[in-house]
C-alpha cells in the first residue's frame, strides 16, 4: 500500500499496527526476565503503551483526519489487526528460533490473532470516536 498525501491514514495506520507488534513483542520479551519474580510489570505497561497508541490513532483519525466514527474505527481496528499479526509473527518465529518447543508451530495464530483482536478493537475504537464526535459537537454548539 502506497500511503499518497490523499491517503494519510494508511501510514497512521501502518504505524500503530507496527507500534502495538513492537510494544507486544518487546513486552513478551522483557518479561521474561521477570518470571521468576511472579509479578508481570512489563505486561502492564504493554497495556498502558497500547491504550496510549490507540487513543493517539483515534484522536488523529478524529482531529486531523476529520474521519466519521465509522473510518476512524476501522482504521483503528485494521491497526490492531497489523499489530496482532506482528505478534502472530513474531511468536512462529519464536517457535523456530526455540530449542526446545512444542511440536507442531504456532501457525493458526496468523489468522486467528488479528480475526480475534479486530473485532473487539472496531467497537471500542467507535464508541470512543462516537463519543468525542458527539463531545464535539456539544461544545460548537455551546
Amino acid at each position: 500500500m502506497h500511503a499518497s498525501p490523499r491517503r494519510p491514514w494508511v501510514l497512521a495506520m501502518i504505524v500503530a499496527g507496527v507500534a502495538y507488534a513492537v510494544i507486544g513483542a518487546g513486552s513478551a520479551a522483557l518479561d521474561d526476565t521477570v518470571w521468576a519474580n511472579g509479578w508481570r510489570p512489563w505486561r502492564l505497561a504493554a497495556w498502558v503503551a497500547s491504550a496510549i497508541v490507540g487513543v493517539a490513532h483515534i484522536a488523529y483519525e478524529h482531529y486531523r483526519l476529520l474521519s466519521r466514527p465509522r473510518r476512524t474505527a476501522l482504521h483503528a481496528s485494521g491497526a490492531v489487526a497489523l499489530g496482532a499479526f506482528g505478534m502472530a509473527l513474531a511468536a512462529n518465529v519464536h517457535w523456530l528460533l526455540a530449542t526446545t518447543r512444542p511440536p507442531r508451530p504456532p501457525l493458526l495464530a496468523l489468522p486467528l490473532f488479528p480475526a480475534v483482536t479486530a473485532i473487539p478493537a472496531f467497537l471500542a475504537a467507535f464508541a470512543v470516536a462516537a463519543a468525542i464526535t458527539r463531545l464535539s459537537r456539544r461544545r460548537r454548539v455551546a
